[in-house]
This record gives structure tokens, sequence and C-alpha cells, in this order.
């Protein structure tokens, strides 16, 4: 306990450093980037093999080592100083899994409209470069999880057996984690903190052939390497269930992320709130793991099982055993959907607050003795109820309170579904927001849709100033809902009824149409709400949520307008000339026509593709050959979208009848 302490000490003092610097930090415009990330896999087209690659290092290197590339500023930042003059290039970054490279654009974008319509080509510039810094035989593809991550045969390359000392996985062995030494010691700190392995099961799909009950083939029962491999024996595996036992199985997946610079504190504060409702129905809107471990799996999505896979929770904390060694019981895993408000907006209700929230209160009353406010001195306070994962004891012997490190070490292993980032030590940048729950998608033109549509709901949001404010434990839930096979079309979720305030606001315009403006008339203060919480939202389908509702819901006098209206509504507010209107619109028309199930989302069209395969037997299991024709489904569709002479895919860009989205310069205008 008190090693525990020593370590989240210094993290209070330098947080509140960063208060005092940056509360009254001022910015002129919103900016924004995406974080996108992607596998890089291996054919044996000889044996119709695929595998994982380990050479993100070797890929890396050989990025740096470009000298084209260092010419044009360099796009490794871990190995080489880049160059921001110009145009910058991509960068591209190490990730969890040596599987895995993460790359971001060269430099944050604007909300000019302009920027919103490069982001696209930019992504496709990324995998172009990424891929012609691979082996002939690698490719970077966009899926969630590798299908065959943890399976009894080598579906890694090179080679290496499971069951090492630091994951002590029966299925992965340790060199398949970054070798930097943050990453393995990670994984083991979560492991010793649990005090066992940590415990994925995630229920199997169950097909025609299926065993029923199905009792994961793959999990060896009569392993006695380490202690831990008890847990199989203690019923760590469960029934009808595919089991995995180590953070790569989470950690090893790849998502879109977004993150937002605002203004200022407060308009970083409102877009944490706003956003929050949100991150379950883009959650269920970009689903794309029905995969785990070579099984099909009754669930769409990833989050629980990242969730459950950095779960550090010890038994006491899960409320297994009377409380002695530990504070509290913890509801929720460091990976999970957010517990906190943070805005001081007169229309956010204590009735919305999360009832099970906890927080460390002496914290909390240090932060406020120096100034900081209720309301975000219990969010930062609710972070400390966690202990730093990886900390080193050189970092104890001093107390910089000109950085950051010791707060970054406990904010940056709390994975909410939205983060709240306080500007860095030398303020070059302000109060940034990030928006996490998004799966990463097939193609750049699907990764750029999703980027986008978020960015204008954001302008949406501060032009009008709407309110989508419903009580954290309902979003909770939504999060659990989107989990569910096809969610987007068959399950509904707790969503505001009226989000529009209660008189009019003038929205934003510069009249050139750059979007670059925060509006400056809206309602001096909005009435705080009265009546009963639950009148205030409803459950929608996600089609009602984005697209709008031709009825109001049971007990509301008006219907949901949409998100998509919303955003509309907005690009109507602004001198948007024709062309860049149009080209806007394909990407709202993707969106439109995934929430009324037009389009498929990833999640089902892979599914499709196994169980439609002709070497699949109906019984779950994805075999290696149906994994190697998949990847280089992805592939294709990659670089065809759908449009290829097989048509693969189409069902994610195609209407039954074969009408296909526009291209960039096609009309999308009707």
């Amino acid at each position: 306990m008190a090693r525990r302490e020593e370590g989240r000490r210094p993290s209070s003092p330098q947080l509140l450093a960063i208060w005092r610097r940056a509360k009254g930090k001022e910015r002129d415009v919103l900016r924004w980037g995406d974080e996108i990330e992607y596998l890089v896999v291996a054919y044996d087209h000889q044996q119709q093999k695929v595998k994982l690659s380990l050479r993100q290092a070797d890929i890396l290197d050989a990025l740096a080592k470009d000298v084209a590339l260092q010419k044009q500023g360099g796009c490794v930042p871990e190995l080489q100083n880049i160059a921001r003059e110009g145009e910058p290039l991509p960068t591209f970054h190490p990730e969890f899994g040596r599987f895995m490279l993460e790359a971001t654009p060269g430099k944050p974008w604007g909300i000019g409209f302009k920027d919103l319509l490069d982001v696209e080509p930019n992504m496709k510039w990324r995998r172009t470069i990424a891929k012609e810094h691979m082996d002939p035989d690698e490719y970077p593809i966009t899926l969630t999880t590798f299908p065959r991550l943890g399976t009894r045969d080598d579906f890694i390359t090179p080679y290496y057996p499971p069951s090492g000392d630091r994951l002590r996985s029966q299925f992965l062995p340790d060199e398949i984690a970054n070798p930097h030494i943050r990453f393995p010691t990670l994984a083991a700190n979560i492991r010793a903190r649990r005090g066992r392995k940590v415990e994925i099961n995630v229920p199997i799909f169950k097909d025609e052939r299926t065993t029923v009950p199905f009792k994961d083939p793959t999990v060896d029962y009569d392993l006695h390497k380490w202690p831990e491999d008890d847990d199989v024996r203690n019923g760590a595996a469960k029934e009808d269930h595919i089991y995995m036992d180590a953070m790569a199985f989470g950690m090893g997946s790849c998502c879109l992320q977004i993150t937002f610079q605002a203004k200022n504190i407060i308009e970083g504060r409102k877009l944490y709130d706003q956003l929050s409702p949100l991150g379950p129905i883009l959650l269920a809107l970009t689903a794309a793991t029905p995969i785990y471990k070579g099984f099909l799996a009754d669930t769409d999505v990833r989050w629980n099982q990242i969730s459950r896979a950095v779960d550090d929770r010890t038994p006491e904390e899960l409320g297994e055993k009377p409380l002695h060694n530990d504070r509290w019981r913890l509801p929720k895993s460091r990976y999970a959907s957010n517990s906190t408000y943070i805005s001081q907006d007169a229309r956010l209700r204590k009735e919305y607050m999360d009832p099970e929230l906890v927080v460390d209160e002496g914290i909390k009353q240090r932060l406020m003795d120096e100034g900081m406010d209720d309301l975000l001195a219990t969010h930062f306070a609710h972070l400390f109820i966690r202990d730093p994962i990886v900390i080193f004891g050189e970092d104890l012997r001093e107390l910089d309170l000109s950085k950051t490190d010791h707060f970054e070490n406990l904010q940056s292993t709390n994975w909410q579904h939205m983060r709240f980032k306080p500007p860095p030590p030398d303020n070059s940048i302000g109060w940034r927001v990030e928006f996490r729950p998004m799966e990463i998608q097939i193609t750049d033109f699907e990764n750029a849709a999703f980027s986008v549509f978020i960015v204008l709901v954001t302008r949406a949001i501060l032009s009008f100033d709407l309110n989508f404010y419903i009580p954290i434990p309902r979003t909770t839930e939504n999060m659990e809902t989107a989990h569910s096979r096809d969610a987007v079309l068959k399950e509904k979720f707790y969503f505001r009824n009226d989000p529009l305030p209660p008189r009019p606001t003038k929205a934003a315009t510069n009249g050139h149409g750059s979007g670059a403006t925060t509006p400056a008339t809206l309602p001096s203060r909005p009435p705080t709400p009265s009546g009963p919480v639950e009148d205030e939202y409803s459950r929608m389908t996600v089609d009602e949520i984005i697209n709008g509702q031709s009825n109001p819901s049971e007990n509301c006098t008006k219907a949901f307008p949409g998100l998509i209206p919303l955003v509309e509504s907005y690009l109507n507010s602004m001198n948007v000339d024709v062309q860049t209107r149009c080209d806007l619109a394909r990407y709202l028309d993707l969106i439109r026509k995934r929430a009324n199930g037009t389009y498929w989302t990833a999640a089902k069209w892979i599914r499709h593709f196994v169980r439609g395969h002709g070497e699949y037997e109906g019984d779950s299991v994805v075999s290696e050959r149906v994994t190697y024709d998949l990847c280089k489904a992805v592939e294709e569709m990659t670089r065809c979208e759908g449009r290829s002479g097989e048509r693969v895919g189409w069902e994610m860009f195609m209407d039954n009848k074969g009408m296909a989205r526009k291209r960039k310069g096609e009309s999308a205008c009707g």
C-alpha cells in the first residue's frame, strides 16, 4: 500500500502546476488530429497462409533511414528529429504489438472545410508510405484484430513459443509485445497486481455445427509452467466462450481515435461532456470485430475485450473479498466508459452523475483547496483511485513541477472512452479532448468519413449549443448494448429526446465558409432544467439517432432531429461552395446508410465472408485458409472500395441494387 501511494504522490502536484499554468489559456480555433493503427501481415502465397509480421522496429527504421523522406523532414519522431516546415510528412509511431504501426498526420488539421477534404488523401498517403517500406509480401491492413491471434499454429513471423515470463500466456509469446521496457513491464505489472492472469471470455457464435456446449479446444488444462497456469483449472475459461489470457489480446487491437484541441478549457469541458453520450453510438456504427483466436464471436466490437485485458483490479477491488489491503471496491476496469461529466453547464443536473463514482477524497480536497472547481476536481480525483502501472525508481527521486511525466503516467493508463487532456509543460498546444470508442475501418474512405463526421458534430454542438446529456449509467448501459451482434440495426440505445436549446441560437459564420469560428451569439446562460430526468431521454435505434425520427418517442412532444440533419443545418448556416458540400455529402451518405442498414458494418461483412467461404464448416472455426482469403479480400477492398471486378465488399459501399457511393469529384447531391 505504501509503495502504491509513493507512486501516486508526485502526480497531484504536477497536475496542480499544469492547472495553474494553463487554466486561462486561450486558442483561436479548434484544431484536431486523427490516429490510424495498422496490422502488418505477411503472406505466404504458395501455402495460402497469412501471419502477423513482428517487424515493427525494422519498418520504422527503414522509414527513418529513407533519404528521400529525410529530405522532406522525416516521419519517425521516435528515431529522428522531425522538420515541420511546409507540408510535413505523415508520422509513424510504434504501438504495443510488434505487429502494429500507428500513423498520424504530420500536423494538426484545422477546422476549415479544405482540411476536412484533405483527410482521406492523407490517410491513403500514409498507407502507401508504410507499404513502400515493408517487405514485398507484407501489407498494412486496418482490421481491428488479427483473426487467428493466439491460435495453436505459427500465426506470427518470426515464430516464438508462448508462455514467457512477462505475459505467462498459454497462447502468446512475450516477444509479441514491443520490446521497449514500458510495454512488457505494463503487462507483467497488471498480472502481478491482479494476482492472476487477465481473464477474457468472449461468447462463441453458435453456428449450425458448433459444438454445444462449446469448450475452447485451445485451452491446455495440464500446463504447469507458471503458478498462474492454475487459473484455467480454477474456472477462468468459461463454457460457451472463447478464452484469452493476456494483455496483448486487447492492446493488440487497432482503433480510430480523434483528438480535438479546444479554444479554451471551457470549450474543452463542454466537448468532453457532449461527445460522451455519442461514444456507444459510434462504437456500434463502426463495429468491426467478430473474430477472436480463430473463432467467430457472438459480439461485434472490441471494447470489453480490451477492458478485461488491462483489468488490474484485485479480488478486494472486484468485491470478491472484503476490503483489507485495498481502499475501495471499483465497479469498472481502468479501461471503461466515462464516469464523470466536467462542464460547468447550467443544464448539467446532479441526477446525470454516476452514483457509483469512486474518488480519492484527499486528492479532491487538495485540488479544491488550490482553486480547482468541484466538477473538475472530482474528475481528476476519480483518476487517482488507480495505481500507476509502470513507474521506475529513478523517477521518484526528484519531483519536477515543470514536467508532466508523473501525471501523464497515471492519466495515460486510465483508458476511458473520452479523455480530457491538459496542455503540455511548454503550453505549446491547448486543452484537448480525445474521442476513443471507434473501431478502425477497412478502408481509408470509411476512416476519413467517420473522422470528418465527428468533427462536424463538434461544430454543430458548439454552433447550436446542443445538449446531449443523459445519466452516465445510461451511457454505460449503451456501451454494453453496442457489443451485441448487429447492434446497429437490432438494438436500441438511450439518447436525449431534444438536444436543441429552449430558444434559438445563431450559428457561427465568418462569411467565408471556413468553419473556423466558434459561435459568439448563444444564450448567456441556459435555464436550469427541471422535471423528471427519465422524461428527458428514450431508447432509440441508431438509425433514429443518426438520421432522425419520423415520429416522437413515447411521452415526447417532438421527434429527435438526427445527428446528420443537425450537421446539415450547421453546413447550411455556412457559406460552403457547392463542390465542397457535395464532397462532404459522400461521407455523410456513408454514415446515413450504415445507420439505416443499407450499407453493412465491417463486422457483418466479415462474418458473412467467413460463413460463405467454401472451406468453412459451419462450426465457428476460422481456419488458416479462410483467414488468408479474408485478409486478401480486405487488402483488395482497401484498394478498390467495393469497385473491383469481383466487387469484393460491395455490401459496405453499395445498396442492394448495386448503386455505389460517388467518388470524390462526382456529384453526391443528386
